[in-house]
């Protein structure tokens, strides 16, 4: 049985930072495309950063300077460094887990909530 478990979610003041974790269960860790994606409310789910096997990170444009995604094979974890918080990055965060096969089903965490509010 597959399972990502994320935590580290929480509220916290703008500008400050929060790290969130995703350890996963049932799958071959090291070869899985690892993401973070975020969903806030009345908004579609969108891809906050992305890492590949090789440690390559992706992210997008709003999060660049603030956020760092890494991966730690050893723990099936991925990680999720979040600084400079700003009230539009509240949201509810999911960890996604994808082997690069098209085709091939992906996984999802049931995701933590992120609330920047002062």
């Amino acid at each position: 049985q597959v399972q990502l478990v994320e935590s580290g979610g929480g509220l916290v003041q703008p500008g400050g930072s929060l790290r969130l974790s995703c350890t996963t269960s049932g799958i071959n860790f090291g070869v899985y495309l690892m993401g973070w994606h975020r969903q806030a409310p009345g908004k579609q789910r969108e891809l906050v950063a992305q890492i590949t096997r090789d440690y390559s990170p992706k992210y997008a444009n709003f999060v660049k300077g603030r956020f760092v995604i890494s991966r730690d094979n050893a723990k099936n974890t991925v990680y999720l460094e979040m600084d400079f918080l700003k009230p539009e990055d509240t949201a509810v965060y999911y960890c996604n887990a994808w082997p690069g096969i098209s085709g091939a089903p992906d996984y999802w965490g049931q995701g933590t909530q992120v609330t920047v509010s002062s």
